[in-house]
């Protein structure tokens, strides 16, 4: 069976601190207009999820299109292998080894930090998770916190914890719309309250909270945290490696090369269009406009995509193009070329 452009039911998480900002993408949010919905699982093939991100349930995307229609994203890399994944290296298990979400930020996440290999290592229970923000919309005057403050012992960060004055030792760093942000793993961080970005990170969701802004119903780690955290701000500025090529109707940036995945952002204007050619697979979140999606012989099938999509490009594709019917941003994200 030839494979085609894969759409993915999303799964929501509701969570103390979002909102409802996914609605102005169409969606249809589980709830009533009081329900905190804070992610938006997009691409998910996870056995299980880590209690520690308020999970423990497996959570696997499954298809809504074509004939794969209600598989599981898993099953169906499991019978095609490299044909779905090209050179992305999958899990021990043949799992998808990403995680694509939307977060909707109403209030401050918490302070926290995720494990590195090294970590990881010595303890099982925890995955290795390194991520990327990208910021599709931010309130005038929105904070990340990313990294913590040069000269920050961690003395001073555990006497912190202790009298609640973490965010004081953290790095602020002000953000819009169209930033992007790498957090290796080890970094100390939180995305601040009126921002919604877009998250591509290596499929795990072990999270070690140290702070929690006032909340007192949910756990804190601090001893997982401490043995995680890198001191210092990160070891990366705000674009990797922030490059632009192309002009005119379809300019791209090069936002994060990473060892686990790659990320470009593509700005299209309206009528122009935008071909993707490789042997790889790639993922397109569509963050602003509409078009269509095209394939196949001659580009002779045809999809409607629109901001708030995400569509799974099999490598075995080939070639695909897009449309543009309104100016366009697109984020594409592949294997890492490094």
């Amino acid at each position: 069976m030839p494979l085609y452009p894969l759409l993915l039911e999303p799964i929501y998480k509701e969570k103390v601190w979002g909102g409802r900002s996914l609605e102005r993408f169409g969606r249809r949010l589980p709830g009533d207009s009081e329900t905190a919905i804070g992610e938006s699982w997009e691409v998910a093939d996870l056995a299980a999820t880590s209690p520690s991100g308020g999970g423990g349930a497996a959570a696997y995307s499954k298809i809504r299109n074509g004939p794969l229609i209600k598989r599981a994203l898993g099953e169906v890399v499991k019978e095609f292998g490299s044909l779905v994944t090209g050179s992305l290296e999958i899990g021990p298990d043949g799992s998808f080894p990403l995680l694509v979400k939307y977060l909707d930020a109403r209030e401050n996440l918490s302070i926290q930090v995720h494990p590195s290999g090294d970590y990881a290592k010595d303890h099982p229970e925890a995955n290795l998770k390194s991520e990327a923000w990208y910021v599709v919309d931010a309130e005038p005057g929105a904070v990340i916190y990313k990294g913590v403050v040069e000269g920050t012992t961690p003395d001073a960060l555990r006497l912190a914890i202790e009298q609640g004055t973490v965010p004081e030792l953290l790095v602020s760093v002000p953000v819009q719309a169209g930033d992007c942000h790498y957090l290796p793993s080890g970094t100390c961080h939180a995305l601040g309250a009126g921002i919604l970005v877009a998250e591509v990170q290596t499929a795990s969701d072990t999270t070690f909270r140290v702070y929690d802004w006032g909340r007192t119903d949910r756990e804190l780690h601090i001893e997982e945290a401490m043995a995680c955290i890198d001191m210092g701000p990160p070891r990366v500025g705000p674009f990797e490696p922030g490059t632009r090529s192309g002009e005119g109707d379809a300019v791209a940036r090069h936002l994060v090369e990473c060892e686990h995945f790659a990320i470009h952002e593509w700005s299209l204007l309206r009528e122009s269009d935008l071909s993707f050619e490789s042997d790889e697979l790639s993922i397109l979140m569509v963050v602003k406009g509409e078009g269509a999606l095209s394939w196949g012989t001659g580009q002779s099938n045809s999809l409607a995509v629109s901001a708030g999509e995400t569509v799974v490009l099999p490598a075995a594709l080939s070639a695909a193009a897009v449309g543009a019917q309104t100016d366009m941003t697109l984020l594409e994200i592949t294997p890492s070329v490094g």
